[in-house]
Parts: C-alpha cells; sequence; structure tokens
C-alpha cells in the first residue's frame, strides 16, 4: 500500500465510534486546560495519559494528541479575556489580544485566535505528515554548534521587539538572561546566585515568572485607580455592533499574511530541537511588527498581533514531532512526554516505525488532521461561553484573577516557593510597566538564555577553541550571516526614529513651528 492509501485507512479507523468520541474529548478537555492560566500541554498530557491504559491505541494517541492541540488554542482565552496566559507561549497573544477585550471586541479576537490556531496546526500537520521522513537526514546535521547559531540568530530579534527604545529593550533582553543564569552551573554545577535557597538551584520556572510579570503586574496597574475601575467595566463589555463581534474581510486581508508567516516560523521552531513555543510565538509576533507599516501600534490592539502569536504557537506542537517520529529524538517537552504514551500503546518513535507500523502511523496522522478540524468546532462552541467572563464587573474580575495566578504558579512546582517568585516577577514587572521595559524581549531573554549558554559551552569544546574550524559547520556559518543580516537592517530601520528623535528638539525650537508642534505633542 502507497503512503496515501494508508492515510485513507486512516481516516476511516479514526471515525469509528469508539474512536472519534475520544478524540473529542482530548481536544475538548484540552482546550479547558489551556484556558486555565498555569497548566499548559504538557501538564494535561502528563494527568492523562494513566485514563488511556485501557483505551485501543488510537483511541488514546488522538486522546492525547487532542489534548495538546486543544489546549494551544484554548490558552488564548485566558490571555485574551484575563491577560492572563494560560501559557507563556501565549503572552504575545495577550498584548494586543487584552487591549481588544477591553475595546469591547473580545468576540473578534477571540475568534480570530481560533481561527488562526486552527490555520496554523492544520498545515503544519500537513508538514510534519509530508516532511518526517525526509527532514530526518537534515535534522542529524543540528548539533550544539549549529543550534547556539541558531539560538543567537533567534536573539537578533530582540531589536525589533523592543519598541520605542532599542536601549531599554536590550537592556530588558539582558535582564532576562541573567535570570535565566540563577540555578546550577551547567558544567561544574556551582550554584549561581541562589543565595543558599535550595529552590533557586534547578533555575527559575517559566510559569511563575510569566504570570508574574504579565497578569500580576497588569492586576496592581489596573487596582492602583480604583477611580477608574467602574469605566474600565464599561469599556470591557462586549460590543453590540457587528464589526465588534466578527472578523472584517479588511482584517483578514491583514492578518492571512501574518498567519501564513507564523505558521512557517512556527514549523521551523519545531522542528528545530529545544526551541519551544514560546520562542516560535514571539518571533512570529515580532517578525509581524517589524513588517507592519504601524508597528508602533502594535500592543494598543492591533488583531494581526494575535493571528501571528497563535499561527505560530498552535505550529510548533505538530511539527515538534518531526525529528520524534524521524528520529525518536523529541523536540520539545509535549513531545518528551508523548514518548512514554507511544511506548505505552506499541508505537515506538524512530524511523522503523514508517516500516513496521504504517498503518498505526497512518491512524496518528489522520487523527492529527481531524483533531484540527474537532478543534475549531469546540472553540467556537466554547467561546460563547468563556467570553461571558468580560461582563463580570472589573472589580470582581481582579481577585479571580490573582486567585487562578497564584493557583497556576503553585501547580507549576507543587510549591509554595513559586508563588514568592510570581510575586517578586509581579513587582519587577509594575515598575517595568512604568519605566516603559519590555516585557517581551525578558521573556525572550530568558527562555533562550539557557540553551543558549549550554550550546555555547559545548561549540567551544567542539571547535577546539578555534573560530577557523566554524567551517566545518556550513549551517552554523549560514546562520552567522544571516543574523550579520538582521542586525544590519534592524539598525538601519531605527535609523530614521533616531534621527526624527534627534532633529525634534529643533524644530520645537523653531518660533513658526511653536504652537504645532505643542499641540502634537500634547495631543
Amino acid at each position: 500500500m502507497s503512503a496515501l492509501e494508508y492515510l485513507f485507512v486512516g481516516f476511516q479507523d479514526v471515525v469509528d465510534p469508539g474512536i472519534l468520541p475520544w478524540l473529542t474529548v482530548g481536544v475538548t478537555l484540552g482546550y479547558v486546560v489551556g484556558a486555565l492560566p498555569g497548566l499548559g500541554k504538557g501538564t494535561g498530557v502528563a494527568v492523562s495519559i494513566p485514563l488511556t491504559f485501557y483505551l485501543e491505541p488510537v483511541a488514546a494517541l488522538g486522546m492525547l494528541i487532542g489534548i495538546a492541540k486543544g489546549s494551544g488554542a484554548g490558552s488564548a482565552v485566558s490571555a485574551i479575556l484575563l491577560n492572563t496566559p494560560g501559557e507563556p507561549s501565549s503572552a504575545p497573544t495577550a498584548l494586543d489580544g487584552y487591549p481588544l477585550a477591553r475595546q469591547g471586541k473580545a468576540q473578534k479576537a477571540l475568534k480570530m485566535g481560533l481561527y488562526a490556531s486552527v490555520i496554523g496546526d492544520f498545515l503544519s500537520t500537513l508538514i510534519l505528515i509530508g516532511l518526517a521522513a525526509p527532514l530526518a537526514s537534515y535534522a542529524l546535521m543540528i548539533g550544539p554548534v549549529e543550534l547556539c547559531a541558531i539560538l543567537l540568530f533567534s536573539l537578533t530579534f530582540v531589536g525589533g521587539l523592543s519598541g520605542r527604545s532599542l536601549t531599554k529593550g536590550l537592556i530588558a533582553a539582558a535582564l532576562g538572561v541573567f535570570f535565566a543564569t540563577v540555578g546550577l552551573e551547567v558544567e561544574t554545577f556551582v550554584p549561581r546566585f541562589t543565595f543558599g535557597l535550595l529552590e533557586l538551584e534547578d533555575g527559575i520556572s517559566l510559569v511563575p515568572m510569566a504570570i508574574g510579570m504579565l497578569a500580576l503586574a497588569e492586576m496592581i496597574v489596573q487596582a492602583g485607580d480604583l477611580r477608574t475601575l467602574d469605566a474600565e467595566t464599561a469599556n470591557i463589555k462586549d460590543g453590540t455592533a457587528r464589526e465588534d463581534r466578527v472578523v472584517l474581510a479588511s482584517e483578514w486581508r491583514r492578518c492571512i499574511p501574518a498567519i501564513l508567516r507564523g505558521t512557517a516560523i512556527g514549523s521551523a521552531v519545531g522542528i528545530l530541537p529545544g526551541l519551544g513555543a514560546s520562542v516560535g510565538s514571539f518571533l512570529s509576533y515580532g517578525a509581524t511588527q517589524r513588517l507592519s507599516r504601524t508597528p508602533e501600534k502594535f500592543g494598543t490592539g492591533m488583531i494581526e498581533g494575535v493571528a501571528a502569536a497563535e499561527s505560530a504557537d498552535n505550529a510548533v506542537v505538530p511539527s515538534s514531532l518531526v525529528p520524534l517520529f524521524a528520529l525518536g529524538i523529541p523536540g520539545s517537552v509535549i513531545a518528551a512526554i508523548l514518548i512514554a504514551a507511544f511506548i505505552l500503546h506499541g508505537l515506538t518513535p524512530g524511523p522503523l516505525m514508517f516500516k513496521e507500523q504504517p498503518r498505526l502511523v497512518a491512524d496518528v496522522y489522520a487523527a492529527m488532521i481531524c483533531a484540527s478540524l474537532i478543534m475549531l468546532i469546540v472553540g467556537c462552541t466554547g467561546q460563547r461561553v468563556f467570553a461571558q467572563v468580560i461582563k463580570v464587573p472589573l472589580r470582581l474580575i481582579i481577585p479571580g484573577v490573582l486567585l487562578l495566578c497564584s493557583v497556576g504558579a503553585y501547580m507549576e512546582t507543587g510549591s509554595i516557593f513559586s508563588i514568592y517568585v510570581m510575586l517578586f516577577f509581579g513587582v519587577l514587572g509594575f515598575f517595568a510597566r512604568k519605566l516603559d521595559f519590555s516585557f517581551v524581549t525578558f521573556l525572550i531573554g530568558f527562555v533562550i538564555g539557557p540553551k543558549l549558554e549550554l550550546s555555547f559551552r559545548q561549540s567551544i569544546q567542539i571547535l577546539g577553541h578555534d573560530m577557523t574550524n566554524l567551517v566545518k559547520h556550513p549551517i552554523a556559518v549560514a546562520f552567522i550571516f544571516l543574523t550579520i543580516a538582521v542586525v544590519w537592517w534592524i539598525g538601519r530601520g531605527n535609523r530614521p526614529a533616531a534621527a526624527a528623535r534627534h532633529l525634534e528638539p529643533d524644530v520645537a525650537a523653531a518660533p513658526h513651528n511653536t504652537g504645532t508642534t505643542r499641540n502634537q505633542k500634547g495631543g
């Protein structure tokens, strides 16, 4: 049988009444888990593995993959409605999704987030099906030297995400890398910046830090002025106009390039082991902001920002299974968790599974495609329920969000210390907002920092402390040149803005422009 024939048989197996309901249960459970801050796809899949012991292999694997896919889409719900991302990778979604909700366009933001999630997930699944085997030989070529160059290339996008001040953006990224060094040193295992606290030896957990800097800091800012809370409640109500509740054709034209770009970025990030969904969503958001004609409006309610982040976030999950299926090497946390489930149900990840169990592989592929379509149905139904959150007065939302923040931070490690970490970064995030420092660049630095340090140390040993040995690693050389090109591009893009800021005082000092300039600044 050919691959297409196996896939056709796989669809016949998946639509069986004993399998399709479990796939729907998995997607629905994942959507709910993703909407709850702090749980995430990894926790949902890990907890659900024991529930699949007595299921058929296709039903069990379909349910677990459905949880992973559904949670990626569901995490955008809390990010948009409460500014509390269900997962760190949905943090870019909150940057524009939450302002849209405050403008009465929550339904619009939720729908675009769902559509972008489904499109990114579906296209990435097709990429997995088509490229798993051919990319196996290329994935073998990704070593520490190549990974270091790839991560360095990723960090260059920090300049594109730094907002109005490149200096503040770089400071935020440097602080992110600094906090990533807390814990045991990667080679000597000597504690760094732990201050004698055993809880810090494993490093700072990403979820409590992200919840603190994004959600808790936002709640502190909003609660700081009680007189405006009633006005905010009025602003956050769901709009009644049609254009506030649906995605218009003009908005689709703006979002389709962002979705396709995000899918490509997310798929590439997923295929490359070790990067993760957070890197993909932030890179996609940054690329869309950089290519926009109005980059300064991002963070104020640009719907293409939601589309870019969600398409990349959900494209990472299927594509991260490429190295798992092709080589038996997990490319992400969720892939590492799924290894146990695959082996438990008789499917050993690796190149031999395509020859030994082609029908079961085809069943998994068919289940993944069906999960994308089920996710669209579950999302459209669930949004009507979750969107009712915006009708709750903001005075009542703040305590509820604080409770969810605390529960999410605690569940990540099961330790009260995580709540202390959340509180610390909540205060840090509060001052970062007041001083206009970028949370996005901080999180990029924090996510990439440990992998960059480890791969850099390994690269030094592999290269024998001789940079000329880089010629033996053409992939690394290519990414280094790309890094130099992107740095030049970012510097060129910031030069006109810097020149304008330099000339502004002279223009303001001109007698015939004084009134005009003052009025512009005042407006």
